[in-house]
């Protein structure tokens, strides 16, 4: 029998519910100075819902794609519009087939202190537009943006 310690468990860190409600209102207030209504989602690092809202007059269709958006995010540590590019690769096109991957733009890790600590998920613009909703909400509350 080894004598050798190891770690058992390893602290896990996850946005805080103030947080991530914080985000779900700065996303808001992004989209509509931009001038679009969207949903929002904010998963903790195991891709798990924290926060959501649809705003009024979004598509409901918004509400599925925000969530994947933010579990994929959260998954891979991810943007989710660098997925575009990773699913030319023919080794990594059969991913394309799983039914949460969201390869459009607007989906972000939660990087904080250098740690993933959920997935931010937005939906309701153009991909663009979503993409800067979640730019400007993430900067604003202090989030690193990932370097893709």
């Amino acid at each position: 029998m080894s004598t050798d310690t190891y770690e058992k468990s390893s602290p896990a860190s996850s946005i805080a519910q103030a947080a991530a409600g914080a985000l779900v209102a700065a996303v808001h207030a992004a989209a509509s100075r931009i001038g679009f209504t969207a949903a929002v989602a904010v998963t903790d690092p195991g891709g798990h819902l924290k926060a959501f809202d649809r705003a009024d007059g979004a598509p409901f269709l918004t509400a599925e794609v925000a969530v994947d958006k933010a579990w994929t995010a959260a998954s891979f540590h991810t943007p989710t519009h660098a997925w575009n590019d990773y699913l030319a690769d023919s080794r990594i096109a059969p991913l394309a087939g799983h039914p949460r991957l969201m390869a459009v733009g607007g989906g972000y890790p939660i990087i904080d202190n250098g740690r993933c600590v959920g997935g931010l998920g937005i939906s309701g613009g153009t991909y663009e537009q979503d993409q800067q909703a979640a730019e400007e909400a993430l900067t604003v509350l202090g989030f690193a943006l990932p370097a893709h």
